[in-house]
């Protein structure tokens, strides 16, 4: 399957205007003090672009992330894990979304894997706000640790070893207090496209 064609447009070069090639954009950018210049999808989206002009099209690019943003409810907390390795050493947290106050970390754990260490933050986080008597929404950027979750069972294919045996025994704990608490948290997407980042990301890819 063959590269998507892109389009480029110049606003600041030797030649500006819409491209349809990367070897015609370079011509006209190449050795241009602060050329300003920017790919995109189809030639309808570069067109409007060039139309716009560079300083309006960055401050409408900034204007629609500012809209995006609003949209994420602040009012919740952000959980996330990170491995090195599969499986590996797993960490997992949980921060409050609007400022990234850490709330609690645990690990790192041995011979663990990125999905176990999103469920168990998951429910972590259930467990925490519970205790806080808190029925604010919690955000994931794992659609199977969400699943996980909502069926009470940790549907990992890990297997043990003599040094996970820690991060098993949390596993069923996980899954005991998912089957024996009610909870009314909302548990959302985090939408990472259009957001950037989850808050509790470790910040390591």
């Amino acid at each position: 399957m063959g590269k998507k064609k892109k389009f480029y447009v110049v606003w600041e070069g030797y030649e500006m205007g819409v491209f349809d090639n990367w070897t015609s954009c370079q011509q006209a950018i190449k050795n241009y003090k602060d050329a300003k210049y920017k790919s995109f999808a189809t030639e309808a989206e570069a067109k409007y672009a060039y139309n716009l002009g560079f300083y309006n099209f960055i401050q409408q690019k900034k204007e629609d992330q500012h809209k995006k943003l609003k949209d994420i409810n602040m009012k919740s907390i952000a959980v996330d894990a990170a491995c090195s390795g599969n499986p590996g050493l797993m960490e997992y947290q949980g921060v409050v979304t609007k400022n990234k106050r850490l709330l609690f970390k645990k690990g790192p754990f041995a011979d663990g894997t990125n999905n176990v260490g999103e469920f168990l933050a998951l429910v972590h986080a259930l467990a925490f706000l519970k205790e806080k008597k808190s029925d604010i929404a919690i955000y994931s950027d794992s659609k199977i640790a969400m699943a996980w979750v909502k069926n009470k069972k940790c549907k990992s294919k890990l297997k043990p070893t003599p040094n996970n045996q820690v991060l098993f025994n949390l596993i069923t704990r996980a899954e005991n207090w998912l089957r024996n608490n009610t909870y009314s948290n909302p548990i959302l997407k985090w939408d990472t496209k259009n957001w950037g980042e989850i808050p509790a990301d470790f910040g390591r890819k």
